[in-house]
């Protein structure tokens, strides 16, 4: 509905009188609400009263959550005419009234101290909302969408959701469908950036529905919807995209969110933070004071002009919010208001700069001369010493000058003494940091994988005659020649040494298989000799190979709080001996041990970030200063998520050796050149993996 406004007005000094007109360009809304007033009768009854414009045509729409408690009712084609968005009341149940207005709809919350059941009627221009009482037969005539919610019965054992499901609506808006086991699932559905978060409180997830879902192509607001276990609770993030709004509502076991798009208008300029209602402004050389005076009449409120404000203006705005209006008119002539309400004081910045200067200069005296009161406040999850020095902390001393902290220890008491107003903020604050601190349990695996391979073949060949003859090559001309193993032997034989030489000394090759791992080779042998037993040709090939395959698991594992260093470590010391200054000797000790030392962190998602130190280090070989110390070690900084596991590090070594020893020439002949060679090889891979586990423990789990 389009209005106009003409107004006359004759200005001295000119010889004309000066018209302007004012046209709203927006549809004005057909009611809005007025006043809410809560009060408490006999026997648990509360009564709130919601007092509109004009009498609206049925009882509102609601729906109630019950935990957090909550019941919200759904005004349409209304605006909020109160002034402000949030009511503390403290008032039998109720403990704050919050009002929401999204376009020509306003939404009505009511923040109870317990889940209550509920009626809603009409009574003239007011609604009627009975709190704790039985709903009537009125309230399902006059609302029939309404459901009216009996107090939560106590259950101790845990909901689940049965199904989720998501469809597209008639009017292009996206509609998720949850199915719950009961209807006693406490649900806290909350804005975070531009996500959706529901959380559904002690209530389990099925691992089929544990997942992601891509909506994009139904062609709604709704991208994604991605459902989680978070500790006991299941969380479901629902990701839109563009301007949308959302409404929420309970039917039995079954609850739906419903998420809408919000049409923007393009030819609107309007700056972020005026949603008032548009107008056109046309004004030539006007008086300030009467152009404050028309957008009083057109929004409704009530102005209060400092007699200070004074001269005129020219200017033309169209299709601009009335709060943005008015905000480009203080500017220009340097005024700026006061809102208490719906009533608007207007005056010079200054002016109320001075005012309001006086004013808490008025409330700091009247500070220094309020009495003082003292109270004890129990501390349960930290050290009282630590609530008392951020109390007193001198770079930002939350105590007044004349307040004051101590602690009784024995107790973890601290008594504060202040004035009423901050200890009240005191017992705010405390409320917020005293709370248990998280807990996470980190494991880690060290494997440690070793897989070698080596073979040795090696052969001795050699001469013996037990005669002493050798064995001897003549000429014919009483030249001989002796053929033999070393010197020691082939002289004894001749008589040019009288000691008699070994078994070794006679043979020509003498390379044998070394073992492998403590174990010895494998021998085959061969001999040839004459009949008499006297000469022998021997021959010993031996070989030997092992093939070994192991696997060390080492896990340790800690729980610490967040953000708390937590080490652990098992191992040897082991002693050695160290020259002083003064030339004597001392024992010192180096540590071989398998260590963990992390610093855990938890984030707002349930993830874990974590500072990790992890060690794994033996005893090495034997030095004059003392033993060595075989070390392996990760420093690092990583994100898990909670239950996840990560491998932060990783060593892989291959040792490939091939040895042959062999006599020259003859080691090389064709088919038997092995009887004069001996080879090794050596092929040993060793693999080293550190995994690591974090895990959030939930409430009790640590002392289990």
């Amino acid at each position: 509905m389009i209005r106009f406004f003409k107004l006359m007005t004759r200005v001295s000094g000119l010889v004309a009188a000066t018209g302007f007109a004012l046209m709203a360009t927006a549809a004005h809304a057909q009611n809005s609400i007025e006043t809410i007033s809560v009060s408490g009768q006999q026997g648990g009854v509360t009564l709130v009263k919601i007092s509109l414009k004009s009498a609206p045509a049925a009882a509102p729409a609601s729906f109630a959550v019950n935990n957090p408690p909550r019941i919200a009712f759904d005004f349409p084609n209304t605006t909020n005419g109160s002034g402000k968005n949030v009511q503390e009341v403290g008032e039998g149940d109720v403990r704050r009234v919050n009002i929401v207005q999204a376009g020509d709809r306003s939404r009505i919350v009511l923040e109870t101290a317990r889940p209550l059941g509920y009626d809603a009627k009409v009574e003239g221009n007011s609604i009627i909302i009975t709190l704790g009482g039985a709903a009537s037969a009125s309230t399902a005539t006059t609302a029939p969408i309404a459901q009216t919610f009996a107090q939560a019965k106590p259950n101790d054992g845990k909901h689940s959701l049965r199904d989720i499901d998501f469809r597209r609506g008639r009017a292009g808006e996206g509609r998720v469908l949850i199915d719950l086991s009961d209807n006693q699932v406490g649900i806290d559905l909350r804005t975070q950036g531009r996500s959706l978060i529901i959380d559904f409180i002690n209530t389990a997830v099925p691992k089929n529905l544990e997942r992601k879902l891509d909506v994009v192509d139904f062609g709604t607001p709704v991208d994604t919807i991605e459902t989680f276990t978070q500790g006991s609770n299941t969380r479901m993030v629902i990701t839109p995209r563009g301007a949308w709004e959302h409404s929420a509502y309970q039917t039995d076991n079954k609850f739906i969110l419903e998420i809408k798009k919000v049409a923007d208008d393009a030819n609107r300029l309007v700056q972020p933070g005026f949603a008032g209602e548009k107008l056109s402004l046309n004004f030539q050389n006007v008086e300030v004071r009467a152009v404050l005076q028309v957008i009083a009449d057109f929004t409704g409120l009530n102005v209060i002009t400092s007699d200070t404000v004074g001269g005129s203006l020219t200017l033309r705005l169209k299709d601009v919010p009335w709060d943005q209006a008015l905000d480009i008119i203080l500017q220009s002539k340097g005024l700026d208001m006061r809102k208490t309400g719906n009533v608007v004081w207007i005056a010079p910045r200054d002016e109320l700069a001075t005012r309001e200067k006086l004013a808490l200069e008025a409330r700091a005296q009247i500070s220094d001369l309020e009495p003082l009161r003292t109270e004890s406040m129990q501390v349960n999850y930290q050290k009282a010493a630590e609530f008392q020095k951020l109390l007193s902390d001198p770079a930002q001393k939350i105590l007044s000058k004349r307040g004051s902290a101590v602690v009784d220890v024995r107790t973890n008491t601290v008594f504060v003494q202040d004035t009423p107003t901050r200890l009240e903020e005191i017992r705010k604050l405390l409320k917020q940091i005293d709370i248990p601190v998280r807990q996470v349990m980190i494991e880690s695996r060290i494997v440690e994988a070793n897989d070698t391979f080596s073979r040795n073949l090696g052969a001795r060949l050699g001469f013996n005659d037990t005669t002493a003859q050798g064995f001897r090559v003549g000429s014919g001309n009483g030249t001989n020649a002796l053929v033999g193993g070393s010197l020691a032997k082939s002289a004894a034989a001749t008589g040019q040494s009288t000691t008699a030489g070994t078994f070794n000394d006679g043979l020509f090759v003498n390379l044998p298989a070394q073992g492998l791992s403590g174990a010895n080779p494998g021998v085959f042998s061969f001999l040839l000799f004459n009949d008499k037993s006297t000469k022998f040709l021997n021959l010993e090939l031996s070989a030997l190979q092992a093939d070994g395959k192991g696997k060390i698991i080492s896990s340790p594992r800690v729980i610490t709080a967040d953000k708390i260093e937590a080490t652990i470590e098992q191992g040897t010391e082991i002693p050695y001996q160290q020259a002083t200054s003064s030339g004597a000797t001392s024992v010192s000790f180096r540590k071989a041990t398998l260590s963990l030392k992390v610093k855990p962190q938890i984030t707002p998602d349930d993830n874990v970030i974590m500072n990790l130190r992890v060690n794994k280090d033996s005893v090495g070989q034997n030095t004059l200063s003392g033993p060595a110390i075989d070390t392996k070690q990760v420093v690092t900084e990583v994100l898990v998520e909670n239950g996840g596991t990560v491998v932060i590090g990783g060593i892989y070594t291959q040792d490939e050796r091939s040895t042959t020893t062999k006599v020259p020439v003859l080691g090389d002949l064709p088919y038997v050149g092995f009887l004069f060679k001996n080879n090794q090889r050596v092929d040993d891979r060793r693999e080293l993996l550190i995994f690591i586990s974090p895990k959030i423990l939930k409430d009790g789990a640590s002392l289990r």
